[in-house]
């Protein structure tokens, strides 16, 4: 089930003027007064920063909202370190579920994020009623990261633990494509990730496919061939939904956090 939500610049500029309120969302008393829970899960490189277009989008709406940073980026680059693998970033997902006593939510993953995510429902899956992969990897048991990395990423990886590092620099946002006027902010707030968590093979036993509702959204201006094999593998399966835009960067949720929004609450 394939759906086309290319955004016009027309209907950027058209939100940002009218605020972005619950009529710039489409939305109705109804749907304000069912309160959705979500947990979004950043990338590669980032942390809870890159949501906060789209988590207030989605609190204005009254929702609630979750947008942790992983163990060693973002606001917690201070902890990286060579001990943090995989399983330390599914922990981290899988422990907020638990501190928090989310149920019944909406998980959204970024792309690196559909790693630990997917190793996290394992552990969490009766708490997650839908699920959706922005731009994101969608392995299968027993494979590790390293081996989608992109070119210049996984380069980077090996120079990087050929010197002992503990991780490695992130690129400039314009290999995301993310849009001319956010770059520098998004430059300002890229760390490091985590060598570790690219090397460890994940273990699944299929929780993610057991999810209820399920949602792929491919931003096509994002060259992966990971993400695209991963798109014509939802499209074919009647179990996902999918979306593509042909406008957005890779970094979605910073391009076109309306669109993104929209989409979130049609889905979850």
């Amino acid at each position: 089930m394939s759906e086309d939500f290319s955004m016009t610049r027309r209907t950027v500029l058209s939100a940002a003027t009218t605020g972005v309120g619950a009529a710039a969302l489409g939305a109705t008393p109804a749907m304000a007064q069912s309160r959705k829970t979500f947990v979004l899960i950043h990338g590669a490189w980032h942390g809870g920063w890159c949501w906060r277009r789209v988590a207030d989008l989605l609190e204005r709406q009254g929702h609630k909202v979750f947008a942790p940073t992983l163990s060693g980026v973002g606001d917690r680059h201070h902890l990286l370190s060579k001990d943090i693998v995989l399983d330390t970033h599914i922990a981290d997902i899988a422990n907020l579920f638990k501190w928090e006593e989310i149920r019944d939510a909406c998980l959204v993953v970024h792309s690196y994020g559909g790693w630990p995510g997917s190793g996290a429902l394992e552990l969490i899956g009766d708490r997650v009623s839908s699920i959706v992969w922005l731009d994101a990897f969608k392995p299968e048991n027993g494979q590790r990261g390293v081996d989608f990395s992109s070119p210049f990423s996984r380069k980077a990886l090996e120079e990087a633990v050929a010197k002992g590092e503990p991780g490695r620099p992130a690129p400039k946002a314009e290999t995301f494509h993310v849009n001319e006027k956010d770059r520098a902010w998004v430059d300002s707030k890229l760390t490091q990730q985590p060598n570790g968590v690219a090397l460890q093979p994940i273990k699944l036993t299929g929780a993610r496919e057991k999810v209820a509702k399920k949602t792929y959204i491919r931003a096509a201006k994002y060259p992966q061939a990971a993400f695209d094999k991963a798109l014509n593998e939802c499209k074919a399966d009647q179990t996902w939904r999918t979306f593509e835009t042909t406008t957005a960067g890779h970094d979605v949720m910073v391009d076109a956090p309306e669109w993104l929004a929209e989409i979130l609450l049609k889905v979850s």
